[in-house]
């Protein structure tokens, strides 16, 4: 493969803006800009700059180790010398991709020694924490909680390429017929077992630009994600609360799965997230939402009013690392502390809106048992006259290769 500048360039600039500005932005929102920035660009070009950058933001501890480089101390010319490393370094890493054959003999990379990056690659290779890139304390802290070994496979699996899976909308179509659909415009995909609307690209592909996606045949959504709604056993004609429903993801999921039947009142704090939702809904071909932004009056109004309630609370997101990896560097001990007080404070306040006898699913995307088992275990401890524990679930990246999502089903006396 052979580089050229502008690409180089834009894949630079993406990272400073991820690393190096005052106020960071999300690596994904970036990618996305850079990518609308030239129109020019091909899908080979768009490709490079978009998987360079979050290899890099992936590896970005391990790049910094091998160029003998300081968060703290970055200038922005390193940052063409963070690049440069990476692709030489990737060759190591990854022997059969198509690789860059050499450098050019750009100034930008004339500081570049590869020898010297390349030993200390070696040595950092050595180290969990620096061949995975993640923080000390974020390092100790999922080693405490989840153990060696499992958290050395979980981040390990967690620095590779996520998969693109679809969920077929059954209320337009189904796995099968959507499978057919896309094959025949050339987007091969593969049906994991065990997921009845779930289809897996064979390979990255632009799919938002499909007709199939304008018309609301299917969403993006990751296998372990996709395990939620069903865990609900929600049926058509219920009165469905989705309490942390976000852009909506979930609640389009439990609309196919009720056929557009009975309501479902999807909550957030955020309303522009209410806003896409509704967006999405019109898409889907869903009419069995209304959305509610979250106060106090709210909460009161719909006491003891649910069949169902999914509690997919805030979390961490440690269990989605590797489509979120810049978040490995933008969380801290001290807002994991306050998101536990977040989620406990949800499961034993809008716990109130089920009716007697209904169901609730408790779900996180954490590999944290802090941040799910523990709260379960907590609420039955001190509520377990009131509930009943139904089972629960934890999907694993390195096992399955689902996200990491746990979930709990308990249901009201």
């Amino acid at each position: 493969m052979r580089l050229h500048r502008p690409l180089v360039i834009a894949t630079v600039k993406a990272l400073q803006e991820i690393f190096f500005v005052k106020n960071p932005r999300q690596a994904d929102r970036v990618i996305e800009q850079t990518l609308k920035s030239n129109k020019q660009w091909g899908s080979r070009d768009r490709a490079f700059i978009a998987e360079t950058t979050y290899e890099i933001v992936r590896y970005w501890r391990l790049i910094l180790f091998s160029n003998n480089l300081y968060e703290d101390k970055l200038k922005a010319p390193y940052f063409w010398q963070i690049v440069g490393s990476w692709l030489l370094i990737k060759k190591r890493l990854y022997p059969n991709a198509d690789n860059v054959e050499f450098l050019p003999k750009w100034d930008e990379f004339s500081h570049i020694q590869a020898g010297k990056i390349l030993d200390r690659f070696e040595e950092g290779m050595l180290i969990r924490k620096i061949r995975e890139s993640v923080p000390d304390w974020l390092d100790q802290l999922c080693e405490e909680e989840i153990g060696d070994e499992k958290w050395s496979e979980e981040i390990m699996a967690m620095n590779e390429q996520a998969p693109v899976v679809l969920r077929a909308n059954r209320l337009k179509t189904n796995q099968d017929k959507l499978q057919d659909l896309l094959d025949a415009i050339d987007i091969e995909t593969i049906v994991p077992e065990g997921l009845p609307d779930a289809l897996i690209l064979k390979q990255r592909q632009s799919i938002f630009r499909t007709d199939y996606f304008r018309e609301g045949f299917f969403e993006v959504q990751d296998a372990g994600s996709q395990l939620i709604a069903p865990f609900l056993d929600v049926q058509p004609g219920m009165r469905v609360i989705d309490a942390c429903a976000g852009a909506g993801g979930k609640s389009l999921h439990l609309a196919a799965l009720m056929e557009n039947k009975g309501k479902i009142v999807a909550m957030d704090v955020e309303e522009y997230k209410l806003v896409e939702l509704m967006k999405r809904a019109k898409r889907n071909g869903v009419d069995n939402i209304e959305v509610k932004l979250i106060e106090p009056k709210v909460l009161k109004k719909y006491e003891a009013s649910a069949d169902r309630l999914l509690l997919d609370v805030p979390c961490s997101g440690l269990g989605v690392i590797r489509r979120n990896p810049d978040s490995k560097w933008k969380l801290t001990p001290e807002f994991i502390d306050n998101l536990r007080v977040t989620q406990w404070n949800i499961l034993t306040e809008y716990s109130a809106m089920l009716k007697k006898g209904g169901k609730m699913v408790f779900a996180t995307c954490s590999l944290l048992p802090s941040e799910s088992e523990n709260h379960i275990r907590r609420f039955m401890a001190e509520f377990g006259d009131q509930w009943e524990f139904l089972g629960e679930r934890r999907t694993s990246t390195a096992k399955e290769g689902y996200d990491g999502f746990y979930m709990a089903c308990l249901q009201k006396k």
